[in-house]
């Protein structure tokens, strides 16, 4: 049986990165991340809010209490990551951006809060600050 995220990166190739549903007239994203002890290639798709050139990811894990693991595999990345975006793949610098620790997570939290309408009650699920990402396409 496929999980939820197969579900969701086949039906995103399929037509170009369109999806329907809850996620219809946002944009979304395939984040290719090596895990960081195992070196097996993750693919995540992730709603992603646009910001100036670049989009705005969440690990916000739909409010689990612990982050996501492509969080950690991300910030283990030296250089670029692959992302699909739309029928395009391609290279992007990131940064993880975390609350407590980078002084502009509340103003990027906020553009993503922003966009997705289930971040409020992903927040109610959990007493952790979810860490975002800037992904910038090369």
């Amino acid at each position: 049986m496929a999980t939820f995220n197969d579900t969701m990166i086949e039906s995103f190739r399929a037509n170009d990165g369109v999806l329907g549903g809850p996620f219809e007239g946002r944009t979304t994203l395939l984040l290719h991340t090596p895990g960081r002890k195992s070196g097996k290639q993750f693919v995540n798709p992730l709603v992603a809010a646009p910001h100036g050139d670049s989009y705005i990811v969440c690990g916000s894990a739909g409010g689990a209490p612990q982050d996501p693991q492509w969080v950690a595999n991300l910030e283990a990345v030296e250089g670029p990551v692959t992302i699909e975006l739309g029928a395009d793949t391609a290279q992007a610098d990131h940064r993880v951006v975390r609350p407590g620790r980078d002084d502009d997570w509340d103003q990027l939290y906020g553009v993503w809060r922003a966009y997705w309408p289930d971040a409020a009650t992903y927040e109610k699920q959990t007493d952790r600050k979810f860490p975002v990402a800037v992904i910038t396409v090369r």
